[in-house]
């Protein structure tokens, strides 16, 4: 490739917090569930690649780009039925089998959401303000080649209260400041700010932690019917809750232990458990659901002493 800006190439990360800035610097856009993804045009030739610099256009054949000469950055989705992006969709098209690939394209095809511009004709934009990066993006986009591109225009607001939803019935929201350059690989310029959910669960276990007599994570359980469904695990524990713990939890195991059971709460890791009887209940925040689990381990809010395990129900995950 002879563009400007070539691969490999780090994109420019967000620093996390827990509230939105406000000021006229900033402008807004919903933090989406799916594959970020710079995207190098070059005439045909097009590049894909993931955050950590891996291709990714053998897994998207659907994603035809137009032609030219630019480089994008954004994020590859797959959208369900409720028009709500779809991880799990996402996650089976990384697979070997082409056949595979290609049955997947047209049954659960990606778009990609464009939300910076990197690079055009012969100019590096890197250098360039988002605020016209954006305009630049805007521009290109609105191309004729683009009109029926799987290629969709990032939304974005001006404004903290205007985002704030987002914090509610999406994955978060993303602030970038309108004066700041293309920073590859470092956290400058962008902040986001991640929807927490909070339930209460059942725990049905704990994994040893890597110092002796500790407790490493807490495994929590959902009622779906009768059925005691493991959803996830809970770790984040303080040095001294950690050893705490461990004496706390005895008068509740059941006896039962194991490591050679992976796929029972472990998602395909061989660990080590000790099961407990379903008595303890936990108010847990968590943000993400995958397949019915909680996709990163949730952090422990309190103890629910006033909550019957049993109206710890697996609906919560989808409120």
């Amino acid at each position: 490739m002879t563009l400007p800006v070539t691969p490999p190439l780090k994109p420019q990360l967000a620093l996390s917090r827990k509230e939105l800035p406000a000021s006229e610097d900033y402008c807004y856009e919903i933090k989406l569930d799916g594959f970020r993804c710079l995207a190098f045009v070059d005439g045909e030739e097009i590049n894909l690649q993931s955050r950590n610099g891996r291709p990714l256009g053998r897994y998207f054949p659907e994603l035809e780009l137009p032609p030219g000469r630019y480089v994008l950055d954004g994020e590859i989705v797959v959208r369900g039925a409720d028009g709500r992006e779809d991880f799990d969709a996402l996650g089976q098209r990384i697979h070997p089998a082409a056949s595979r690939i290609e049955r997947l394209a047209g049954e659960t095809p990606a778009v990609y959401v464009a939300f910076d511009l990197l690079a055009v004709d012969d100019e590096s934009l890197l250098d360039r303000p988002f605020a016209e990066r954006r305009a630049e993006l805007e521009r290109l986009l609105a191309a004729d080649g683009f009109a029926s591109a799987p290629v969709e225009l990032m939304q974005t607001v001006g404004s903290a209260e205007e985002a704030a939803p987002w914090l509610e019935h999406a994955e978060g929201a993303i602030a970038k400041e309108r004066s700041a350059p293309y920073r590859p690989g470092e956290r400058k310029g962008m902040v986001k700010v991640k929807r927490v959910r909070t339930i209460d669960a059942v725990l049905v276990g704990w994994r040893p932690g890597k110092e002796p007599e500790t407790v490493g994570a807490l495994i929590l359980g959902l009622y779906d019917g009768e059925e005691l469904r493991v959803v996830g695990h809970c770790s984040g524990l303080s040095a001294a809750e950690k050893r705490r713990l461990v004496t706390f939890l005895a008068p509740y195991e059941s006896g039962e232990r194991g490591s050679a059971d992976p796929s029972r709460w472990s998602a395909g890791k061989d660990l080590e458990w000790v099961a407990l009887r379903p008595e303890l209940v936990v108010e847990i925040d968590f943000d993400h659901v995958s397949a019915g689990r909680i996709r990163h381990g949730a952090k422990l809010r309190r103890w629910r002493e006033d909550k019957p395990p049993r109206e710890c129900v697996y609906e919560q995950l989808s409120a």
